[in-house]
C-alpha cells in the first residue's frame, strides 16, 4: 500500500474552515405537555415588519427543529406556537455564531438549553427579578433596617455591572443596557424609591435601536409603566403623555409603542384613553410619516368608537303611515337611542331581539332605531310586525352597505348606545351585556 503524501496540507484545513463556516444553524426545541402543540412557526422581525421563515410540525414528544440558512439574517425571531399568534409567541436571538435549543412548558415557561447569548439573556432577566422581588418584600414588610435594603441596591447594582460587562459586543447587549433601572446610592423610603423609578425609569432605554424596535421589549417595557399607574383614565393619559416625551427622537420607536398601547386600551375597554392616544397623538404621526394602513384602521375606529360622535346616515321610516325622511343625527334630538344592525334572515337575530323587545319595554326613555340589513322585504315586513315599538328601516344591500365597514359590523345584531348627540356611549356585543348596561 502506497502512502500519500499531500503536496498542500493546509489544503484540508481550508476546506473545513470553508465546510464550517458555511454551516447551517437551527433552532429547535420541545413543547410540553406534547399534546397541547402542533406546530412552530418561525418568524424573523425588523423594526419595520414580520417576516415568516418556515415552520415545522411537532413529534408525538412535543419536538420540532428548523433549519436556517447560511445566509439567514441576524437579529430577533419570533418562535409562534399556537394561535391567536398575537398572544402565543416568544422572541429568540439569532446571532449567526450558534444553534439554539429550547424548552417551553405553559406551566413553567422558557428555558434554554443551547445558545450562549439566549441563555445569558435569561440568567440576567431571572437574577433581576429575582432582586426586584427582594426590593418589593423588603418595602412591603415595612422594615425599618436601612442596611438591609442598602446591600440589596448593591447588590442590584453589581449584577447590572457585571451582566453589562459579559453582553459586551453580544446582541443582548443593549438589552441589558436598556433594561437597567434605577438605582438608590444611599437608603431611600418606599416613596421615595418609588417617585424616583418612575421619575427615571427610561433613562437607559435605546429606543432607536433598531434590535430593541424588533422585540417585544420596548412594549412591554412601556406597558409596564403606563399601567403600574393608578387605574384611572387622567393617570394613564399622564403616563401615556411621559412615553411620548421618552420617545421625542424616535419616530419609529414611538409609533409602534403609541400604537400598541391604543390597541391594549382599546381591548381594556379605556375609550377615553384610546381616544386621547388616537387623536392627540397617532393620527398626527401617520399622516406625518404617510402611515396608510395605520390612518385607516384610525380613522375605522373613529366612526365607531365609544366617545366619539356616531358617523351620520340618511334613513326613512313610517310613523302612522307616513313616510319619515330623515338622518341620524336629526333623528331623536331629546332622548337617547339604541342602534341595532340587524337581518331576518339571521337566527341569532330572531332570538335576541325578542329580549330586548322585552328590556326596552322597562326603558321608554330609549327609542330603538332597527337597521336591517336585508337582500329583500318579504321576511322583513313580516318579522318587524313582531316588534311594533322599534322604529324600523332597512338597507336593501345587506353585507354591502357602506355602513357595515363605518360601524365596523362584522356580526349581527350589533348594538349601538347613543345619546341624544348622538355620541356612542356603549357597544355591547350580547343582549346580556345589553341588560347590565342598562340595569347598571
Amino acid at each position: 500500500m502506497k502512502l500519500i503524501i499531500m503536496k498542500n496540507p493546509l489544503f484540508l484545513l481550508c476546506l473545513f474552515v470553508s465546510f464550517a463556516t458555511f454551516a447551517q444553524h437551527h433552532i429547535q426545541g420541545q413543547f410540553s405537555p406534547a399534546e397541547s402543540f402542533n406546530f412552530a412557526l418561525l418568524y424573523h422581525v425588523t423594526p419595520t415588519g414580520t417576516n415568516y421563515v418556515e415552520q415545522a410540525k411537532t413529534d408525538t414528544d412535543g419536538n420540532w427543529s428548523i433549519d436556517l440558512d447560511a445566509d439567514s439574517e441576524i437579529g430577533i425571531y419570533k418562535i409562534v406556537y399556537a394561535t391567536p399568534v398575537e398572544d402565543n409567541n416568544f422572541d429568540v436571538f439569532y446571532n449567526g455564531k450558534e444553534s439554539i435549543s429550547l424548552l417551553f412548558d405553559v406551566e413553567t415557561g422558557l428555558h434554554f438549553t443551547a445558545s450562549e447569548e439566549n441563555k445569558l439573556w435569561q440568567t440576567y432577566t431571572d437574577s433581576i427579578l429575582k432582586i426586584n422581588s427582594s426590593i418589593g418584600r423588603y418595602y412591603m414588610s415595612q422594615k425599618t433596617d436601612s442596611s438591609e435594603i442598602t446591600a440589596i441596591f448593591k447588590n442590584l447594582k453589581s449584577t447590572q455591572d457585571f451582566y453589562e460587562k459579559e453582553s459586551t459586543d453580544m446582541m443582548i447587549s443593549p438589552f441589558v443596557k436598556s433594561n437597567k433601572t434605577y438605582i438608590p446610592s444611599t437608603y431611600e423610603d418606599v416613596s421615595s424609591y418609588s417617585l424616583n423609578l418612575k421619575k427615571h425609569y427610561f433613562d437607559y432605554m435605546d429606543f432607536s435601536n433598531p434590535l430593541l424596535q424588533s422585540s417585544d421589549f420596548l412594549n412591554e417595557r412601556v406597558t409596564a409603566y403606563v399601567f403600574a399607574m393608578p387605574e384611572d383614565a387622567n393617570y394613564y393619559k399622564m403616563a401615556v403623555d411621559d412615553v411620548v416625551k421618552a420617545t421625542n427622537d424616535t419616530d419609529e420607536a414611538k409609533i409602534m409603542v403609541l400604537e400598541n398601547l391604543w390597541k391594549i386600551m382599546i381591548d381594556k375597554q379605556q375609550p377615553d384613553v384610546a381616544n386621547y392616544i388616537s387623536d392627540t397623538y397617532l393620527l398626527p404621526l401617520a399622516k406625518t410619516f404617510n402611515r396608510t394602513y395605520l390612518l385607516e384602521t384610525l380613522e375605522d375606529y373613529n366612526k365607531s368608537a365609544i366617545g366619539k360622535k356616531a358617523m351620520d346616515f340618511n334613513f326613512t321610516y313610517l310613523e302612522n303611515s307616513k313616510v319619515i325622511k330623515t338622518n341620524l343625527h336629526s333623528f331623536n334630538t331629546k332622548k337617547s337611542t339604541l342602534l341595532i344592525f340587524w337581518s331576518s334572515g339571521c337566527g341569532h337575530c330572531l332570538e335576541e331581539l325578542p329580549k330586548v323587545k322585552t328590556l326596552m319595554a322597562q326603558h321608554p326613555e330609549i327609542t330603538v332605531l332597527a337597521y336591517a340589513l336585508e337582500d329583500g322585504v318579504r321576511n322583513w315586513n313580516q318579522t318587524i310586525e313582531h316588534f311594533p315599538s322599534f322604529i324600523h328601516t332597512y338597507d336593501l344591500k345587506k353585507w354591502d352597505s357602506p355602513l357595515i365597514k363605518a360601524y365596523g359590523v362584522s356580526a349581527t345584531p350589533s348594538y349601538f348606545v347613543l345619546d341624544s348627540d348622538k355620541v356612542i356611549l356603549a357597544k355591547p356585543e350580547h343582549v346580556e351585556d345589553l341588560e347590565t348596561y342598562f340595569n347598571e
